[in-house]
């Protein structure tokens, strides 16, 4: 299979974060193969469209999904851009992450105080995701958590408007949004990130070919090998959109160190670990999963799997 004899077409979602996410894949590319054309083409995702309910109540993580997965599949783009936190545990066969360029910060940012420490007893704090959620309560049990759902502008319009004290959002994100000033940035000590934060997948159709060469020229192997490993936690733990899951893997001197934890929706309950495994040992992770799963008490465990 060659390349099509003309632009290369990358869908995208049409946010601005979404957007500048592809401008950077495209940009990649570009700069690795002279003369190479892309057309960045936009979907409006059906988890764009529904900002008043959490995700797991309309769909999960398909809704930033689908749209993008159909156009590939009709052969209407060659390519797609995803945050990879967004993108669900199981994927189509037909479909494959054919790169992820180097991932950036993998931190929370919190806007509107600087440090949990620093919010006022009983503050209201904005979020959608159950992994914030359940570590902001752990560590504040007195904060008051409202769903924030919509693209990182829509959410630090409604904190302006005073619908909540303070928002935690990503600092890749911001960071790639040009704001990189916004908030202040909380150690993975205190915060350990949702699985695959800070990560940027490119995916086509599964079968080999030119185009699948062309992009494995921007895939930065540590980031696919480390975020391949948090995936794979997920899908041990059989993990959904409802489920308070927090996972960071890192290389340290050729292995992958996997630090990870499950919680309650409420973070009364949790408990963490860590693995430090070969990254082709793909029995790595279930192995981490497996033994947070026989040490969380029943009530936690009965949450996963």
């Amino acid at each position: 299979m060659s390349l099509p004899d003309r632009p290369l077409r990358l869908g995208t979602r049409g946010s601005p974060l979404a957007l500048a996410q592809a401008h950077l894949v495209r940009d990649a590319l570009v700069a690795r193969h002279a003369g190479l054309e892309i057309e960045i083409v936009t979907v409006v995702a059906t988890g764009d469209r529904i900002q008043d309910r959490p995700l797991a109540d309309v769909g999960g993580k398909a809704l930033w999904t689908k749209e993008l997965d159909a156009w590939l599949a009709s052969g209407e783009i060659d390519f797609a851009v995803h945050s990879m936190k967004d993108v669900e545990t199981i994927r189509p066969a037909e479909f494959v992450i054919a790169a992820m360029p180097e991932r950036a910060d993998v931190r929370d940012r919190l806007i509107g105080a600087d440090s949990l420490d620093a919010l006022p007893p009983g503050a209201v704090v904005g979020t959608s995701a159950p992994r914030r959620t359940a570590q902001l309560l752990r560590a504040r049990p007195d904060l008051k958590i409202i769903l924030f759902r919509g693209n990182v502008q829509t959410r630090l319009k409604k904190l302006e408007n005073g619908e909540a004290q303070a928002t935690l959002l990503a600092a890749a994100g911001l960071a790639r949004l040009g704001m990189d000033d916004v908030g202040v940035s909380i150690g993975v000590e205190t915060l350990l990130p949702a699985p695959s934060q800070g990560a940027i997948g490119v995916e086509t159709l599964h079968a080999p070919g030119a185009l699948r060469t062309l992009l494995a020229t921007i895939d930065h192997l540590p980031t696919h090998q480390c975020v391949a490993a948090e995936r794979a936690l997920l899908a041990e733990l059989n993990a959904g959109c409802r489920s308070p899951v927090a996972a960071l893997a890192v290389m340290d001197g050729g292995m992958i160190r996997l630090r990870a934890e499950i919680l309650s929706e409420d973070g009364k309950l949790s408990e963490s670990g860590e693995a430090v495994f070969a990254p082709h040992d793909g029995d790595g992770p279930a192995r981490l999963a497996q033994s947070l799963l026989a040490a969380a008490p029943p009530a936690l465990r009965n949450l996963f799997g």
